[in-house]
């Protein structure tokens, strides 16, 4: 059997079976960390090939609903971490730090991919992921002037605009194939698709893994507690706001919102922000990863249920 085949058949284990050896191998990371960016280009293009082109973006009707989510998700939340954070007295708090950059962040690139392993079409997250990046200019602009000792706005501004422009210009590319050379894929070629995409998202795992890594093995105590918070952090905010739009969005939207929610590019503020700020909280960028590649094994019946 194709093996394609078989990783679309089979893509949260195809998740989880990158996620092992990306914690169990940190030595695997030092040759893939050049492979990240190609990885990130491929997974979106391959993710954008397999939908429809006239529902990618939708109607314009929708574009005010697509704005409100993205503002809810990049300011709403932050604002409300940053405030529970003050009431509390944790400003200082590395916990806190990480929770602001997860939640201040837009969209995974494979958001609209884990839609799919979910069950539900991608389109909506794809337009999430877009308009998510496209706005975050605005949105992180309170974040950073409510938290001053972030700094780096300028940098993460550039991040950001690149990573834009990447998205648009890899969307159109895959545009173009698929209504030239890719009028109407064959269940083959769909599946084949789907499995490529599976399989680049669990390579890209392996290079971010190392800084867990390490902690496990010089301080295992303290990496159990940050992969602990990193869990309850993504997985307690997808259920939290499941359960506030399941009623009240159809089950795509609701899935793709609540997916969203927890998962995020928190590596957008990790490259550009000062390394100075991001050390203390740097083991969690890889400890995040671990819910984030569980999300399909973990959450899929939560999502496949509605």
């Amino acid at each position: 059997m194709n093996p394609l085949h078989i990783a679309a058949r089979h893509g949260p284990y195809v998740l989880l079976a990158g996620l092992l050896p990306g914690l169990l191998l940190p030595w695997l990371a030092e040759p893939m960390r050049p492979l990240l960016p190609p990885m990130v280009v491929l997974l979106l293009f391959v993710t954008v090939l397999r939908m429809d082109p006239a529902r990618i973006f939708g109607s314009l009707r929708d574009l005010h609903r697509v704005v409100a989510a993205v503002l809810g998700l990049q300011i709403a939340l932050p604002l409300t971490v940053l405030g529970v954070g003050a009431l509390g007295g944790w400003l200082d708090s590395p916990a806190l730090f990480a929770l602001l950059i997860m939640t201040a962040a837009p969209s995974i690139a494979g958001s609209p991919n884990m839609c799919r392993m979910m069950g539900h079409p991608s389109e909506y997250a794809l337009r999430l992921l877009v308009i998510g990046t496209a706005l975050l200019p605005l949105t992180i602009a309170p974040v950073f002037w409510l938290t001053p000792q972030l700094g780096g706005f300028g940098t993460v501004l550039w991040a950001a605009l690149k990573l834009l422009a990447t998205i648009l210009l890899v969307t159109l590319a895959a545009i173009v194939i698929r209504k030239t050379l890719l009028r109407d894929p064959t269940p083959s070629t769909e599946s084949a698709l789907e499995g490529l995409a599976n399989i680049t998202l669990a390579l890209f795992v392996i290079g971010l893994m190392p800084s867990v890594s390490e902690v496990v093995l010089a301080d295992p105590k303290r990496a159990f507690l940050w992969i602990t918070f990193a869990c309850v952090a993504n997985l307690g905010v997808q259920i939290i706001c499941f359960q506030l739009t399941r009623f009240r969005m159809p089950p795509a939207t609701a899935t793709a919102v609540s997916l969203i929610a927890g998962n995020r590019n928190i590596a957008l503020f990790f490259v550009a922000l000062a390394p100075e700020i991001t050390a203390p909280i740097m083991v969690f960028i890889g400890a995040y990863q671990i819910p984030m590649y569980l999300t399909p094994l973990l959450m899929q019946h939560m999502y496949r249920d509605r």
